[in-house]
């Protein structure tokens, strides 16, 4: 039988104070990951251990005994019966404030401690080295044995969406205390880093989605704008690469490799400024990025991009505001079917509304009213949809679309799954069935014209978000199981 080297481990200990609870977790991940690390290391600059190296995340257990309601306008951070809740924790310094908050939450409602202790789930090596710049990573194959000989690896039974999607079923009567497992929110800020070339700390909890490279200018002239004024409440702007300043005159140097989804960071110092995506084109990619972000528990993300108007009163210029979607994107139907509804977040369709009012307004209110429609956005996963418009007309018609696009759908579906309020706000770039396409030329115009005013829209509803704090997240998006952090 192989032994097997661990860390010497720490007993379980129960707490009544959030802060000093999650400063144990801090404490047992630095412990293990380091454990592993230093193993690493040792193993890449010698020979092959003879035993088998492992370390466990650190976990959170929470038991309650009473069926008695929590008194909450929130809908998180309390448990509806009684039982054990569970859940392995990664990155606990990345992730301070959203645990002390969640733990301090169910301390407060429950009147319960929450014990603290080292899980049973083992940390794969590969997330627990690269966070670590300190170890040398080798080329693939460079060490004398087999990674998975001697260390622990990815599991995949423990990397997926069974608890987020309903289809977890607990063990030993225990019951999931958060949306995501350790693992699955490792593979994920992996995977951010991989596509977006930010690392995970620099995300800020309002996303911005867009799919023209057009927008990034704007934001970016706007990001420096606010590092010009010293009340702005922004910190810094991070570019690709991680590249941060927080000069508004400071030079930025360009990407050397432009990564698949080039991603920009106006920091707050609490961490509740906005992130910039620009995800590109088509629901694969709104679906992928989605995944991953959902790990960092945003308080919002919305999709500002371009659409084709569907209406004959639309003009290029327009604005669509979506209060439903009908999803013909193809990614999602195995995990969230069609045929369920995605509502709109009253809270996000307020603040967008208000927004689009206050910046594209201008002295005219009845104009403003005629340009901007509110109603169905079709979400297709066909480029060339226009080819194939006979063949959908009815089913567009009879769901009342105003607009169509690659993206906002699988956006809203996404965020309906994952608990993050979601809204769209689009501008009608060209109307196909009307016969209405962008002109040489009138494309530039167009771009120049409408997108300063377009983003500012989504930036200002991200502000008036953040002033919702915690209120912003609704009922609706909770199951009838829901896990109890947020």
């Amino acid at each position: 039988m192989t032994r097997i080297l661990t860390p010497d481990a720490r007993p379980a200990e129960q707490f009544t104070d959030a802060a000093a609870a999650v400063a144990r977790l801090i404490e047992l991940y630095s412990q293990a990951t380091g454990f592993l690390s230093a193993h690493f290391q040792k193993a890449m600059d010698s020979a092959a251990p003879e035993t088998r190296i492992r370390a466990f995340y650190p976990e959170i257990r929470f038991t309650t005994s009473s069926y008695a309601q929590v008194d909450s306008r929130l809908s998180f951070g309390h448990v509806s019966s009684p039982g054990t809740f569970s859940a392995t924790i990664t990155r606990p310094e990345l992730f301070k404030h959203y645990l002390t908050q969640q733990i301090r939450l169910l301390i407060e409602n429950h009147g319960q401690p929450v014990t603290i202790a080292v899980s049973d789930t083992p940390i794969p090596v590969h997330f627990a080295v690269s966070n670590d710049d300190s170890v040398t990573i080798p080329q693939e194959g460079a060490a004398d044995f087999t990674l998975r000989d001697v260390f622990d690896v990815p599991d995949l039974s423990t990397t997926n969406d069974d608890i987020v999607n309903g289809t977890y079923l607990p063990l030993d009567n225990v019951r999931p205390l958060a949306p995501f497992t350790a693992q699955r929110v490792d593979y994920s800020l992996a995977r951010l880093t991989h596509y977006t070339a930010t690392d995970p700390e620099h995300f800020q909890s309002h996303v911005l989605f867009t799919n023209y490279q057009f927008y990034v200018t704007e934001f970016e002239e706007y990001a420096r704008a606010m590092l010009r004024d010293p009340d702005s409440g922004y910190t810094s702007f991070v570019s690709t690469g991680n590249v941060e300043i927080s000069n508004g005159d400071a030079p930025l140097p360009a990407s050397v490799k432009t990564p698949q989804m080039p991603t920009y960071h106006l920091k707050r110092a609490n961490g509740s400024g906005i992130t910039l995506v620009n995800i590109g084109v088509g629901p694969s990619n709104a679906k992928t990025i989605c995944d991953h972000l959902a790990v960092l528990r945003p308080e919002a993300w919305l999709m500002i991009g371009h659409c084709g108007g569907l209406r004959p009163s639309q003009r290029i210029g327009d604005y669509v505001l979506a209060h439903a979607y009908l999803r013909d994107d193809k990614v999602l139907d195995a995990m969230l079917p069609p045929e369920i509804p995605v509502p709109a977040i009253a809270e996000v369709q307020v603040a967008m509304a208000t927004a689009a009012e206050t910046v594209l307004g201008g002295n005219d209110p009845e104009d403003f009213k005629r340009r901007l429609r509110t109603g169905t956005v079709v979400t297709t996963d066909d480029r060339n949809w226009e080819l194939r418009y006979s063949h959908s007309a009815l089913r567009f018609s009879l769901s009342r679309a105003v607009g169509i696009d690659m993206e906002s759908a699988t956006i809203a579906a996404q965020g309906y799954r994952f608990r993050v309020p979601y809204g769209t706000l689009l501008c009608v770039s060209d109307k196909p069935i009307h016969g209405e396409l962008k002109l040489p030329g009138q494309a530039n115009r167009f771009y120049e014209e409408a997108i300063a005013g377009h983003l500012r829209v989504g930036i200002m509803t991200c502000e008036l978000l953040r002033q919702q704090g915690a209120k912003l997240h609704s009922r609706k998006l909770r199951a009838f199981n829901e896990p109890p952090f947020r």
